[in-house]
């Protein structure tokens, strides 16, 4: 049931919060000030901030690294299950005393994090990320296409393997994040769920809104990417522009090859097109269904809003104590527009 179908029935935001399998949402639903789920894209942790009131002082501070279940939605429809956090901050404060709860996406492990030295030579991308993903004891999500491309050589250099995996992501216009114990490297564009299932497109009308902020911007007028990349067999270094010649965009890294630079060009290209246009929407009656890479289509605005087809690129969920529970979207243009390629010899 869509939120709009809701007004009506004067509708009740709903949650519900387990430890382990034990549901502590009675125990916490009459002192929750605030509850606030940030879900996100690529290397940043989803995110949950709990406020609860401890006028009484009955609460106790809850240890760091209990694991907490949260699903949310409105009363009368299935919760949607938004995954297992880890509390990892808890600050006690006031008056009036209230206890503020930190959890973060249990997915990220702190081996993830930890600075490695390594280096890959003719590889696949599929193959560096399946032997990530094996380090770490996940299931491994990649589109076949991205698997497929060749690595000449790369290094891993005093980082880690969640920023490595998100650097060779961005190098090949693509999202790596991880999700219920899954590594999941997809094309940025049309994007599916952990389980591999298509995110599916959710119609927002004016009347689902309350605040909207569209923006344009033409990024310094660029007029496409080049990327650079050395030829040892004529000892020198040569190019490929992807877009126009005029105001190209300069990427300041050197690539192994040609293919490497090229790939690097275009997924900077597609991103310079996906940010000409943002779109932020904040919805009074909030709708759980939304998370990032969630394709949205818009209606009710300006013309230029209407026709773009949009994605999510954050989303925060609120409930508050008041019986409030709205959703704010970051968008940016989905659609990616085709782009002339050529080449050129500095």
């Amino acid at each position: 049931m869509h939120p709009q179908d809701l007004r009506q029935g004067h509708p009740a935001p709903s949650y519900r919060l387990k430890i382990g399998d034990r549901d502590i949402t009675p125990a916490i639903d009459a002192r929750l000030i605030s509850l606030t789920l940030t879900e996100c894209r690529g290397d940043e942790a989803d995110q949950l901030d709990i406020v609860l009131s401890d006028h009484d002082g009955a609460l106790e501070i809850p240890a760091r690294g209990r694991e907490l279940q949260l699903a949310i939605g409105w009363t009368g429809t299935d919760l949607v299950d938004k995954g297992t956090f880890i509390v990892d901050e808890a600050e006690h404060s006031g008056a009036p005393d209230q206890i503020c709860i930190r959890a973060r996406s249990a997915d990220m492990h702190q081996s993830l994090r930890t600075r490695v030295e390594r280096s890959y030579h003719g590889v696949t991308v599929g193959e560096i990320v399946r032997q990530t993903a094996a380090r770490h004891q996940l299931v491994v999500r990649i589109d076949p296409d991205l698997g497929a491309r060749q690595i000449e050589h790369i290094d891993q250099t005093n980082e880690s393997d969640l920023n490595f995996i998100t650097r060779l992501a961005k190098l090949h216009d693509a999202v790596a994040t991880i999700k219920r114990g899954r590594l999941l490297f997809l094309p940025i564009v049309g994007t599916t769920t952990s389980t591999g299932e298509s995110i599916p497109l959710i119609e927002i009308t004016r009347a689902d809104g309350d605040m909207h902020r569209y923006h344009t911007s033409d990024r310094d007028a660029y007029s496409g990417v080049r990327a650079y990349w050395h030829d040892p067999k004529r000892a020198k270094r040569c190019g490929v522009l992807v877009g126009k010649s005029g105001n190209a965009k300069r990427l300041k890294d050197t690539f192994a090859n040609e293919a490497d630079a090229r790939a690097a060009a275009q997924a900077e290209w597609r991103r310079i097109q996906r940010g000409l246009a943002t779109f932020n929407l904040t919805l009074a009656l909030g709708q759980p269904m939304l998370i990032s890479q969630t394709p949205v289509k818009v209606s009710g605005w300006k013309l230029e809003i209407d026709d773009t087809e949009w994605l999510t690129i954050k989303v925060r969920h609120t409930m508050t104590q008041d019986g409030g529970f709205t959703t704010v979207a970051e968008m940016e243009v989905n659609a990616i527009e085709q782009v002339e390629r050529s080449r050129f010899e500095d």
